[in-house]
């Protein structure tokens, strides 16, 4: 195989329903989208990869930041965001997020989250990495996610105007002769006539898939983000952007050397309330090497925790969180979590070891939602819309859902056209990879482009991941689905990351460690006609640009 596939190999669509928009994703993001497009009048088809609970939304134990103290401003919000995101954050859609951020959150509530209160019922602020101040509302302590996600799903299963389709895996955008997005095709598993390939025909498409933790052999990310929308949107023809910008969190879970897949995190609401980092005798490392110490951004942190392991020749660090008073009872999750483990935080020190957990690039969008692609919109993780820059501050990921999901909806509203006649069959060839490259793939991708990054590493990546690339298969199903999806997005990153000869955000090169003026740009990422990426540069502060 010269270049990454075009399209899926997949067989025709053998059924299809019909919908005025077509989410594709069951997460706050998603599932915002389907209430605004409801609320607007119009028919929703939510296409979801497992069941609707299945996404990283609840598995959120942070909270959601907001202005909603009398002593906070969204300058101070936009002033933390734009540190942590180190020159790259567009300064119009930070504006947004600060500023909308408060009344989304509100509407959140009134579809039926419940947030911690004090006993006079004012909403819980705590502090979490970055934040200047208290501006972080959770609810039961630390299951924000799982809270969120409840009242979601609960207010879009009241409306018989939505359709969901679960255990449906997203394939390829459909386009009608005008090249506009007019539906997905997809493969939905299980029982009935639902069963196999089929389509879903839209009026618009939104792009809600998460995140593409999955390239990586160890990851906070459950196992459905293997980066279907990235990679389905690169096939389309839509830019990404900041690729590059893998946030790893600082302290997951170790579970082991041989631990694989989804590892459990262990919030850093934890060193929000007095937790440490000690290394391996005793001693705490992060005072000193940041003015915030444990509260530092994450990519500080994780850097520190990486430069500790690589001195000593661990794999992990150590968390103290004995002397948070009430621990098991005001983070019930985490502490269930690591006793499954045989780990007690209430008397133990807890092991954590950095593992990749969000990315801040994806499909570029303008400040609506829209992508390079006519009547394709993406929002929350699989999008850049410009918020997070090189490095997201905490707690602005479901904010953002929030926050653009409503924009979204507004544009919806107001502009849908009725799609032209379809397109004819795709021409360009169809491909697929091997299944047995998965392994393979995401050692590579932990090893050398992970939160330790060489030039020289990345270059033999980017040769390791050519040759997975010609391990083809004519055998649809969805294991060389996402296979293909996971190949195409690390490749994208490996080239991405290559390219970018600096260390910013959570992008770090140890040949190149010191940030450079001239990097100040985006990495716009695209797929020419041979599946072969292409990289080019756009200033900050310049949109993508956006024609319909």
């Amino acid at each position: 195989m010269t270049g990454l596939p075009s399209r899926l190999c997949a067989p025709a669509p053998g059924w299809e329903l019909t919908a005025d928009v077509c989410v594709v994703g069951s997460g706050v993001a998603g599932l915002c989208v389907a209430l605004h497009a409801r609320a607007a009048g119009l028919s929703v088809a939510v296409v979801t990869k497992v069941e609707v609970d299945d996404g990283s939304t609840r598995w959120a134990q942070g909270g959601i930041a907001a202005v909603l103290s009398a002593t906070d401003t969204p300058a101070a919000h936009a002033r933390d965001t734009e540190v942590a995101g180190v020159g790259l954050c567009d300064a119009d859609a930070v504006r947004a997020l600060v500023t909308e951020g408060p009344q989304r959150l509100h509407q959140l509530i009134s579809w039926g989250a419940a947030f911690d209160r004090d006993p006079g019922g004012r909403l819980l602020l705590t502090r979490e990495g970055g934040h200047s101040t208290d501006r972080i509302v959770h609810a039961g302590g630390d299951a924000t996610g799982a809270e969120v996600q409840r009242a979601l799903r609960d207010a879009v299963a009241a409306d018989p105007g939505t359709t969901l389709v679960e255990h449906a895996m997203v394939l390829d955008l459909i386009t009608d002769v005008d090249g506009r997005a007019a539906g997905v095709t997809l493969h939905v598993l299980g029982e009935g006539s639902a069963d196999g390939v089929g389509a879903v025909r839209a009026r618009a498409v939104v792009l809600a898939t998460g995140g593409m933790g999955q390239v990586y052999a160890a990851t906070t990310n459950p196992s459905v983000s293997t980066g279907d929308g990235v990679a389905l949107g690169l096939r389309a023809g839509a830019v990404a952007t900041d690729l590059e910008f893998v946030q790893f969190h600082p302290t997951a879970l170790y579970l082991g050397p041989d631990a694989q897949g989804q590892q459990p995190l262990v919030s850093e609401a934890l060193r929000g309330e007095g937790a440490v980092l000690l290394d391996g005798a005793g001693e705490r490392f992060m005072v000193g090497a940041h003015e915030l110490a444990e509260l530092a951004p994450r990519d500080v942190v994780a850097k520190a925790i990486t430069r500790v392991q690589l001195r000593d020749g661990v794999d992990h660090v150590w968390l103290d969180a004995r002397g948070i008073p009430g621990l098991a009872e005001r983070f019930p999750t985490i502490v269930a979590r690591c006793r499954e483990a045989g780990v007690d935080p209430v008397t133990d020190l807890v092991p954590v070891t950095p593992a990749a957990h969000y990315a801040s690039g994806g499909l570029a969008t303008d400040l609506h939602g829209r992508t390079t692609v006519p009547g394709l919109y993406a929002c929350g993780e699989v999008a850049c819309t410009g918020v997070h820059g090189a490095n997201r501050l905490a707690s602005n990921s479901l904010l953002e859902g929030l926050v653009f999901a409503g924009r979204i909806g507004e544009v919806l509203a107001r502009e849908l056209p009725v799609p032209a006649a379809p397109a004819p069959v795709d021409p360009r060839p169809q491909g697929l990879v091997d299944a047995a490259a998965r392994g393979p793939l995401t050692a590579t991708m932990s090893a050398r482009v992970g939160a330790l990054r060489t030039g020289p590493g990345l270059a033999l990546a980017a040769e390791e991941l050519a040759g997975l690339g010609e391990r083809t298969t004519a055998v649809p199903g969805v294991p060389g689905w996402e296979a293909t999806d996971l190949l195409t997005v690390a490749t994208a990153v490996t080239a991405a990351a290559g390219a970018r000869e600096e260390t910013r955000g959570c992008h770090w090169r140890e040949d190149h460690p010191d940030a450079a003026d001239a990097w100040r740009v985006h990495l716009d990422v695209r797929l020419d006609d041979e599946g072969r990426v292409t990289l080019s540069r756009r200033p900050v502060g310049e949109p993508v640009t956006v024609s319909w």
